[in-house]
């Protein structure tokens, strides 16, 4: 292959591989569709990439003339190993992607439809775009929304009735990697969209729920303050009954995201906090090692520790004192600092004679001492300061205290 010369004109401008579906752009540049594709829709750039201009019209148009040279160019090149590279299947139309959503007018054509969008969007990211266009998200989130949990699915035959619609819907709405205008339309249109995914989380299977959880996280990244902060309190139950039942990792991880963007907005903590947020996430704590997990369940725990409620629930839970203090210095600088922020909301706005004893008794004290002897980052080491000084008084002349630690402590 090395020895061979390639014309030029025969290779990508973005892989510099020889291309195998060769399609113009608005701009005039021919590039191979799978790697124009990822550079305009995984990537979201929206300039050409050889001329900078940008790209107004996502249309790509084959090039079947470059094609067809590729192609020759291959066949006469056999001898020295070279492959024919197959004419590859044209992407689907929006008339046909239309019709396909017209046509399915009863449960029957409905699975039928769900299964055959499926396999469009499995081939390309231009299928994907296309149904995105052709009102096949609209199609898909009326079907999520309009689905009957309690009636019973006696109207299927054998070879449909194991098959949720809900199911296959919320996979395809996901999979598609719905664009940023695709989802703010899906939130505007259907304005209780979120709502249906709510019940989706409380009715739904457990495919149906992580995937659920999954489009929440997509949309919600997007929302506008707003939205983010007329979230429904159901909606938090239900994020909290999904860490719980650990339905599955990636839907655990999803949920924890979630949390941390949304709970600092108006009064989503207190939300959060009156649907268990808190002795779940401790509960995870307790069970957690990997870096990343600990790091958002302490920002979360932060978060709702900026609420009354969210500190009642942190001191009601028998661990909850001890498993925080126990994170400082053995997760990363940011698990730390998130820690020993929840510590000085307590000592702040919850020290009670009992509490302070507890934090002592726990070695959460200590544990603040030795902060000030490590590099563990000048504001964690602020805050413990802040928090040791708070209550020098009941803290400072404690035998609880280690004799190398107390020479650390605040004046």
């Amino acid at each position: 292959m090395d020895e061979i010369d390639v014309p030029p004109f025969f290779i990508c401008p973005i892989s510099l591989e020889i291309m195998k579906d060769p399609v113009t752009v608005s701009t005039g540049i021919t590039y191979d569709r799978e790697s124009i594709e990822k550079w305009l829709f995984s990537g979201k750039n929206t300039t050409c990439p050889v001329t900078k201009q940008v790209i107004t019209d996502c249309d790509l148009t084959p090039n079947h003339t470059l094609r067809r040279l590729i192609q020759s160019w291959c066949m006469l090149n056999a001898s020295h190993g070279i492959e024919r590279i197959p004419t590859p299947k044209p992407p689907i139309s929006k008339a046909q992607i239309t019709k396909l959503l017209n046509d399915a007018t009863s449960p029957h054509q409905q699975i039928s439809c769900l299964r055959r969008l499926q396999s469009i969007a499995s081939e390309n990211t231009t299928n994907k775009r296309c149904m995105e266009s052709s009102g096949a998200v609209e199609f898909l989130a009326s079907i999520v929304s309009n689905y009957d949990f309690t009636a019973a699915e006696e109207s299927f035959d054998n070879e449909f009735e194991s098959t949720r619609p809900t199911d296959e819907a919320l996979s395809i709405l996901y999979n598609l990697q719905l664009s940023e205008a695709a989802l703010k339309n899906l939130m505007r249109k259907n304005g209780d969209f979120i709502v249906s995914l709510t019940r989706v989380m409380q009715r739904g299977s457990y495919e149906s729920r992580a995937y659920a959880i999954l489009l929440l996280k997509s949309m919600l990244e997007i929302a506008d303050p707003m939205q983010l902060i007329s979230l429904r309190p159901e909606l938090f139950v239900e994020l909290i009954q999904v860490l719980r039942d650990q339905i599955s990792q990636q839907a655990s991880k999803a949920t924890l995201q979630l949390l941390v963007s949304i709970s600092p907005w108006g009064r989503n903590k207190i939300k959060a906090a009156e649907a268990g947020a808190v002795s779940v996430l401790i509960d995870l704590l307790l069970d957690s090692s990997e870096r990343r997990a600990c790091e958002m369940i302490l920002t979360v725990l932060d978060a709702l520790c900026g609420c009354a409620e969210g500190r009642a629930e942190l001191l009601r839970h028998g661990a909850g004192l001890a498993i925080v203090s126990k994170k400082i210095l053995r997760v990363s600088l940011v698990a730390s600092e998130r820690a020993v922020r929840i510590l000085l909301s307590i000592s702040k706005f919850c020290a009670t004679s009992n509490v302070l004893h507890e934090m002592l008794q726990l070695g959460v004290v200590a544990k603040l001492c030795l902060v000030l002897q490590v590099d563990c980052g000048y504001k964690t080491k602020e805050r413990a300061r802040e928090v040791l000084k708070l209550h020098a008084k009941a803290w400072k002349n404690s035998p609880c205290i280690p004799i190398n630690l107390l020479s650390s402590y605040p004046a």
